[in-house]
């Protein structure tokens, strides 16, 4: 295999990795409700860790990739998320699983902005736009991870096998990952704005100064949208089908899985139409098709109507992290990894709050209720997509 082509391959499956990994967790969540009988608020609140964890990372992830490099932050990452979801498996009960899951989400966040660091950087060594279609690569490892725990939750495989199972192969491909991309240490600048910053003398802060948040800001809201949104596909979907349409709880994953499969194909198209009609129009319409998604899930009592809603939720999301993550390394005078970890660190806020919030909503009222947050969230994207403006990275 070529190197010029085993390189964004690598970095494709370390994605496809992280996604298979806590995917492989979601699928179970409404089986764990039901075996501790959570009401909503709690659950909320517990499946919050994730996020929790993420937020609590503050500079670890940008610290992590400039004292040790790109690919070593994510293989080791990787290697202690992979112990983590053994340990979630054998979580004797709630307190226990939520430790976990906040360890969880502090190591994934590390990993994340590591991961889109190489991302950015194999990028802008090809010329072109390649970070829509490397998401797409987590997608599909997370519709892989969703569609093999709800198989083994109908099949009646204990969520301790299933995990551990999980664990083992996270940890081969993310060996074969790191071998196939090679090093990625070395910041690229943003072709498009490559000249301009060599004639400006421009120099990039790696503080996160209150200008750098600043800076960001436009750019996380959408990315924060984005995150609430993929939030309750990972948190609420599969439980959203089981009570509004009664699906039975080991069949609810299914509507997890709508979400991300249309989120992946989104994605795998993300670069050719942002290529051709541009980030801000893209968004615009993810957006609408996040809020008439929203609705149509809001609405439903069949099952086949909540599942075309999630599908347009998923594939009205699909760029927006993307678009985000690639606009944040593009920040005027700011590092790459710096700027990721703020837009990172930023739209994870949409992951700490979503739950919980939904959760009490749903306590207070209903879950239907709770779930009009989706089309909000749409109409959000839709006004504040210009934060993404900017061109895409030039052809050659």
């Amino acid at each position: 295999m070529r190197a010029s082509l085993r390189r964004p391959l690598g970095v494709a499956l370390m994605f496809a990795t992280n996604g298979v990994a806590i995917s492989s967790l979601l699928p179970w969540y409404p089986t764990l409700k039901d075996q501790w009988a959570l009401n909503d608020a709690l659950f909320g609140v517990i499946v919050a860790a994730i996020a929790i964890g993420s937020l609590l990372s503050a500079t670890l992830p940008a610290w992590a990739e400039q004292r040790f490099g790109a690919r070593p932050t994510m293989v080791v990452g990787t290697l202690i998320t992979a112990v983590l979801l053994v340990a979630v498996g054998f979580s004797p009960n709630a307190l226990v699983l939520t430790l976990f899951l906040l360890l969880f989400g502090i190591f994934d966040t590390i990993i994340d902005v590591s991961q889109n660091v190489a991302a950015v950087r194999v990028q802008n060594e090809l010329g072109k736009s390649i970070m829509s279609s490397l998401h797409a690569c987590w997608s599909l490892g997370a519709v892989l991870g969703g569609a093999l725990a709800t198989a083994a939750a109908v099949s009646d495989v204990s969520l301790p096998v299933h995990l551990s199972t999980i664990a083992a192969a996270e940890i081969l491909l993310v060996l074969l990952a790191a071998w196939m991309m090679g090093d990625v240490n070395e910041e690229a600048a943003p072709i498009e704005s490559a000249e301009e910053a060599e004639e400006k003398g421009e120099e990039k802060s790696s503080e996160l100064s209150p200008r750098v948040f600043l800076i960001a800001l436009p750019v996380a809201i959408v990315a924060l949208s984005g995150t609430v949104v993929e939030d309750i596909g990972n948190n609420w979907a599969a439980l959203s089908a089981a009570v509004l349409t009664s699906v039975s709880l080991q069949a609810a994953g299914a509507a997890y899985a709508v979400v991300y499969a249309a989120q992946m194909v989104g994605r795998f198209a993300g670069d050719l139409i942002i290529n051709r009609f541009g980030r801000v129009a893209v968004a615009q319409a993810g957006g609408a098709c996040i809020a008439l998604g929203g609705l149509a899930v809001v609405l439903a009592t069949n099952p086949w109507i909540l599942y075309a809603g999630y599908a347009l939720v998923g594939w009205g999301c699909a760029t927006l992290v993307p678009s985000a993550y690639a606009a944040s390394a593009s920040l005027p005078g700011v590092a790459q990894s710096t700027g990721l970890t703020v837009v990172s660190w930023l739209m994870r806020v949409g992951f700490l709050t979503a739950s919980p919030l939904i959760g009490m909503v749903s306590e207070l009222t209903t879950l239907r209720v709770a779930l009009t947050i989706l089309p909000v969230m749409g109409v959000t994207v839709v006004i504040f997509a210009r934060g993404l403006n900017g061109s895409v990275v030039k052809q050659r």
